[in-house]
């Protein structure tokens, strides 16, 4: 019961907070490079293509983002049983080494950038997506253990 009502409300969260940014910084990422080549993109165009590509990448990306933090919140439980004074960092690496397992992994299978937002600057920006899914995981678990 403890995982219905403490780990699983906990994971949905972070995950929907990890998978929310991770697009938006995609979004903003292309659109910016739009906007570096001259094109004029106003605030309604930024926020129907931010809104568009969050409905668009959850059945794809955000499936891959669930599965992947799931696999390292699941290592990192495991892990933090033996080294708990670090819980926080623990789950912070294990969202920034998801989504680079991620990200490298579908690049060097399939030859390209699953999601275009990832280039350049734009990775960074989604392991940071990740290590903020990590903390908040952290806090949320935190929070429902007291």
């Amino acid at each position: 019961m403890s995982f219905l009502t403490r780990v699983l409300p906990s994971f949905l969260v972070s995950w929907l907070l990890t998978f929310t940014l991770a697009s938006l910084f995609h979004s903003q990422y292309v659109v910016n490079q739009l906007v570096n080549v001259g094109v004029v993109v106003c605030f309604s165009d930024r926020a129907s293509l931010t809104l568009d590509d969050w409905l668009g990448l959850l059945p794809t990306y955000g499936a891959i983002i669930a599965v992947a933090l799931a696999i390292a919140f699941f290592v990192t439980v495991k892990l933090n049983k033996k080294v708990q004074k670090y819980s926080t960092q623990l789950f912070v690496i294990a969202g920034i080494v998801a989504f680079t397992i991620v990200l490298i992994a579908i690049e060097s299978i399939m030859n390209i950038h699953i999601i275009a937002g990832a280039r350049g600057w734009g990775f960074y920006a989604q392991l940071l997506a990740g290590a903020l899914g990590g903390y908040a995981f952290s806090q949320f678990i935190k929070v429902t253990n007291n």
